[in-house]
């Protein structure tokens, strides 16, 4: 009897240890703030799930939050000393003061360098030039998607290489005027995507010395033409003017449903359109159409970023440097259809996982587009207050669209928006 009990106790107390050791095991738990473009919060999830199967005291938590969130909600967050372990952020140097520095805690920091370190330039501040914060999940580039079935309808003929924004902006028009379409050309309602076709123009945005100049010759001249197309009904006014202030807004949908002949915007809508699309038409990326200066669109992307308000920076690098091994980052980029931000992928392909020959083409424009990028648009990309600078400019250009103010009263403005934003950053407002 007295074996009997002693075996028991000691069972319970096996069984009570066992439990205790279980709970310890999973007790660190980190938190990623995500947005999604398409598939690719799925696929980090699924490649998260054989990271905690081989490492069980992590626990990685993906919250899923609208994009506009991330712009507006992370960065109020994060200046107030809250926020997750790892965010992925596109306003890659306005946020630079809230990354975390991953190099004292990494195995390899020699692999970053040479697989991501043009990108890793980005995210680096002035007063931690070495730091590795994080990693791009995949490279973009800002340019134009058509639907092609509608110009065949039209009988319009697709404009050649070379063809500028007003031979774009014409043919537009033409198709939508035949096939009494709503929206001919189509422009999300944001400031990197207006840049990119500004620097073609000219637009220069840095003085002499390097400092910020938004408005000059070149961004007018952009500017006017957006002015005039929604004055023309080339653009709609019910899209931009759906919305106010810096608020962003994207022509996706639009252009899903077959009600828009050409949309600007970029390669992260490759996998949703092959998702969203698939084959009920062509859509077909194009090169970035052409201004006196250049024929470039704007890179970027987003990264994923360790943040200064984890609690666990060790198990932070850890999941970090799994997520950008080369064999984990190959079927990332394969799965979600992204143009590769890994130097080493970049050079050896990527086994994009599509029968859809509209999204091979599309891959393969955008990513053909990357060499001829302006200078202008990748030292923009990288400046810490370009986010003051496209929110001037969308929110002034917007305000002139819907007649709130003239186009020299919003060139003004922005002027003094950016002057003022950036003196306030300065003071730590």
């Amino acid at each position: 009897m007295l074996l009997h009990r002693a075996f028991r106790g000691a069972l319970v107390g096996s069984v009570a240890l066992g439990a205790m050791l279980s709970v310890a095991i999973a007790q660190t738990e980190l938190r990623i703030t995500w947005y999604n473009d398409g598939n690719e919060g799925e696929v980090l999830r699924d490649l998260l799930d054989r990271f905690e199967a081989d490492n069980p005291d992590i626990k990685v938590v993906i919250d899923t939050v609208a994009y506009k969130a991330i712009l507006e909600s992370l960065p109020v967050q994060l200046a107030a000393g809250e926020g997750p372990d790892m965010a992925r952020v596109t306003d890659l140097g306005g946020l630079q003061q809230h990354y975390l520095d991953l190099s004292p805690h990494l195995s390899d920091s020699a692999y970053w360098e040479a697989n991501f370190g043009p990108f890793l330039n980005w995210l680096r501040s002035d007063e931690a030039p070495g730091a590795i914060p994080g990693f791009m999940t995949q490279l973009t580039v800002t340019g134009p998607f058509i639907n092609k079935t509608l110009f065949e309808q039209a009988e319009v003929a697709v404009p050649g290489e070379g063809a500028t924004w007003d031979d774009w902006a014409a043919a537009a028009k033409q198709v939508a005027d035949k096939l009494d379409l709503a929206i001919p050309l189509a422009f999300d309602r944001s400031g990197h995507r207006v840049s990119g076709p500004a620097i073609s123009m000219g637009a220069g945005f840095f003085d002499a010395d390097g400092g910020p100049a938004l408005v000059d010759d070149g961004l007018k001249m952009m500017a006017q033409k957006i002015y005039d197309w929604h004055e023309a009904g080339v653009m709609a006014k019910e899209h931009w003017g759906s919305v106010s202030g810096t608020q962003y807004l994207g022509a996706n949908e639009d252009f899903a449903n077959a009600q828009v002949a050409m949309y600007m915007s970029g390669s992260w809508q490759i996998g949703q359109f092959e998702e969203q699309i698939g084959d009920a038409f062509d859509w077909w990326a194009v090169p970035a159409p052409c201004g006196p200066a250049a024929c470039t669109g704007m890179p970027g992307g987003a990264a994923l970023v360790a943040l200064k308000t984890s609690e666990h920076p060790e198990e932070t690098a850890k999941v970090m440097e799994y997520l950008s091994s080369e064999p984990v980052m190959a079927e990332f980029y394969g799965r979600t259809l992204f143009v590769p931000a890994h130097l080493g992928l970049a050079e050896k392909g990527v086994d994009f996982q599509t029968d859809n020959p509209l999204a091979k083409h599309a891959l393969e424009v955008f990513a053909g587009a990357v060499p001829s990028i302006s200078e202008t648009a990748f030292n923009l990309q990288g400046y810490p207050n370009n986010r003051v600078m496209f929110n001037a400019l969308i929110s002034r250009l917007g305000q002139a669209i819907v007649g709130e103010m003239t186009l020299d009263e919003a060139y003004e403005r922005m002027t003094d928006d950016v002057a003022k934003q950036i003196a306030e950053k300065e003071r730590g407002g």
